[in-house]
């Protein structure tokens, strides 16, 4: 489209669809700045809305998703781009909030359990070794040769082991991931996998010594030696992790450490016949060295004396001998003159792993994210059941909705766990959580925000339903502490991290507070708490208040963004049935601090006379809130009709299925049921 100038329109597109035939169309004018939001429902095959709109539009660039989403039958926006609008510029954009990694591991078996088995084969600590070649160390000498030494180079063998091992283990993912579809995947195929350079880092020639010219790496490191988790083992492939022929001093060294190796075992066999002990065992850890094990049902009364440093574990005996001492020595020794001189062979090698040390760490990097991934999000949900996880729906300015929403931790652990949900919007910004100590209401704050934080990074939520509102920010003010080395007292810290919140909370912002103003006097916190609060509602951030003040309550009289839910007890026989259950409005549930109390097992007399007391304290608090409630139900039915309307606004429901609620709606409101 052309204006009066006859210039040419300077719009940005970006179009995105789903496979209920939704598209949504976001128009950018670089010009006057302004931008122009569609969605609407594509009911033609050869999308004729779209086009009318891009031809209105006339865009100097189109932004579409990388994968295609459109129902069968229909080509996708993509493909639409491609062949009507060649002359733009297209690009190729991910989708923002929600990566389809898990959609795609969930629908193809082959992708999922290809890649949990691949990445066992690739050592976990590949992170943490990476620092032992950010730094050059002292140069190893024939005339510095120490303990501290040997433990230094064993520690630096081990890592280029390590790091051999998840090179060798590149092509096994670059086969598993090599049809990937998803943004994800197939961006760490592109970046890794089809990666020349980590070949050329496997097979790169460099001098090791000046004796030695244009050596191979895998030439000079042994093609069997592997990472390994077994102590001994690893001590084994740590010693002949080079090759042998290239350095005469460690050829010697691995002979003596092969030699005190055998004379052990040899010794074991010679134990075993001579005291008769068929059934011991020849152990090895890190700190001892190799010691002896036997059953206690071996053991014909005492041990001979020649076994010394008996310890009884379990149904063994542990114990050593002054020969396996000595061999152990010796062993020891050997095996730390090993180490020392494959490190003298592997010094350039070493200065080579320096220099792309970028290439490892974006290797380690990708393993983390796929371990993330794979073993922790898309394992999770596969071993629970088909609804027990759902993918969660993003919104702008929308509400925060959870339907069912369960602890991710606490329900691995409770069978039983007792699902809540949770609905905040801007026309009810504020939730305050009342019931009695231990009936869920700290729980209830950390499992919301765990599963906000679940949904924003990427994995599904242990909920029938969610839709999230985009947060920058979770803001949390939990448990009671002093602290000493700053010199503040339980009450000061909880000012000081509720003025933190006040100060740098946005409207965007989640604030989860359990109790404020516990730690002071009871007026005092009760108009702390009070002004927080009025605070938090005029910024029209999303607030979960947790609190035992029932007089809070009667906030939610005068403003009508605040909603009062309760988890609800059962009182039977004087004591506390805890349901974990989330009712709406507030609710008086009569000493229940007693309750607790005499549980935990105060005089009786104590406490019947603290209940005669607090009985004639809350009588006329509770009388009055009554009235309140009854006062302002009115004002309530009218604020909630609007926020049933707004919520309808938003909604992405058929019109048959608006107009419907809309009926009922207005049905509820004249019979005060709503």
């Amino acid at each position: 489209m052309e204006d009066d100038g006859g210039e040419r329109s300077s719009f940005v597109i970006s179009l995105i669809e789903n496979r209920a035939k939704e598209v949504g169309m976001a128009a950018f004018d670089l010009r006057s700045a302004s931008l122009h939001l569609s969605q609407y429902i594509e009911t033609s095959i050869s999308y004729q809305n779209t086009k009318t709109l891009l031809h209105f539009y006339d865009p100097v660039v189109i932004i579409v998703p990388p994968n295609k989403l459109a129902p069968e039958g229909m080509v996708g926006v993509s493909e639409l781009v491609d062949r009507f609008y060649a002359s733009v510029k297209k690009v190729v954009m991910a989708r923002g909030c929600f990566d389809d990694t898990k959609d795609e591991l969930m629908s193809n078996e082959q992708l999922f359990f290809g890649l949990s088995q691949v990445l066992r084969k690739f050592p976990k600590e590949t992170d943490r070794v990476l620092c032992h070649f950010c730094f050059k160390p002292k140069k190893i000498t024939n005339e510095v040769l120490g303990a501290d030494d040997a433990k230094k180079s064993q520690m630096l063998i081990s890592s280029i082991i390590l790091l051999k091992t998840a090179l060798d283990a590149l092509p096994l993912l670059s086969k598993v991931l090599k049809d990937a579809q998803c943004f994800i995947l197939a961006n760490v195929y592109k970046s890794v996998c089809e990666n020349e350079k980590y070949a050329d880092i496997r097979k790169r020639t460099t001098n090791f010594r000046k004796k030695l010219s244009s050596v191979r790496i895998g030439e000079v490191i042994d093609e069997d030696v592997l990472h390994a988790r077994v102590p001994f083992i690893a001590r084994t492939q740590q010693c002949f992790a080079v090759k042998a022929g290239i350095d005469g001093l460690l050829d010697i060294a691995r002979r003596s450490f092969c030699d005190t190796s055998e004379a052990i075992h040899n010794l074991a066999n010679k134990y075993r016949e001579e005291y008769k002990l068929p059934n011991l065992k020849l152990p090895f850890n890190n700190r001892r060295g190799f010691y002896f094990s036997i059953p206690h049902k071996d053991i014909q009364g005492k041990l001979p004396s020649k076994f010394i440093q008996v310890v009884k574990h379990g149904n063994n005996v542990h114990c050593s001998t002054l020969e396996l001492a000595s061999l152990n020595v010796r062993n020891k020794s050997a095996a730390g003159e090993c180490y020392v001189r494959t490190e003298v062979c592997l010094e350039a090698l070493v200065d080579a792993i320096r220099e792309d040390i970028l290439m490892f760490t974006l290797l380690a990097e990708v393993l983390c994210l796929l371990d993330m991934i794979v073993n922790s999000f898309a394992h999770t949900i596969s071993t629970k059941p088909v609804d027990r996880y759902t993918r969660p729906e993003f919104t702008d300015n929308g509400p925060l909705a959870i339907d069912a929403g369960r602890h991710p931790i606490l329900e691995s652990i409770h069978s039983d766990f007792v699902p809540n949900s949770i609905f905040i919007s801007e026309a009810s910004n504020m939730v305050i959580v009342m019931g009695p100590n231990m009936s869920g209401k700290s729980t209830y704050l950390q499992q919301v925000c765990l599963i906000i934080i679940l949904a924003q990074i990427g994995c599904y939520v242990p909920a029938h339903f969610a839709t999230i509102r985009v947060v920058d920010r979770i803001f949390t003010r939990m448990g009671t502490m002093d602290n000493l080395e700053s010199n503040s007292s339980t009450f000061m810290t909880e000012m000081k991290e509720t003025a933190f919140i006040m100060q740098n909370v946005s409207q965007r912002s989640l604030i989860v507070m359990d109790e404020l103003g516990r730690a002071t006097s009871s007026s005092d916190g009760l108009a702390i708490a009070w002004s927080c609060c009025e605070h938090l509602l005029s910024l029209n951030a999303y607030t979960i208040f947790a609190t035992h003040m029932e007089n809070l309550s009667k906030l939610a009289t005068i403003y009508p963004n605040v909603k009062i839910l309760h988890f609800y007890v059962d009182i039977r026989n004087s004591h506390l049935d805890f349901k974990f259950r989330l009712n709406d409005g507030p609710k008086h549930v009569a000493h229940y601090g007693l309750l607790l109390a005499e549980v935990a097992g105060l005089p009786s007399s104590v406490i019947e006379t603290a209940r005669s007391i607090t009985s004639r304290i809350t009588e006329k608090e509770v009388n009055e809130m009554e009235v309140n409630c009854l006062n302002h139900n009115q004002i309530m039915m009218a604020y909630h009709a609007a926020q049933r309307l707004i919520c309808l606004k938003y909604s992405n429901q058929k019109e048959d299925a608006i107009r419907q609620a809309l009926h009922l709606l207005k049905e509820s409101y004249i019979d005060g049921k709503l």
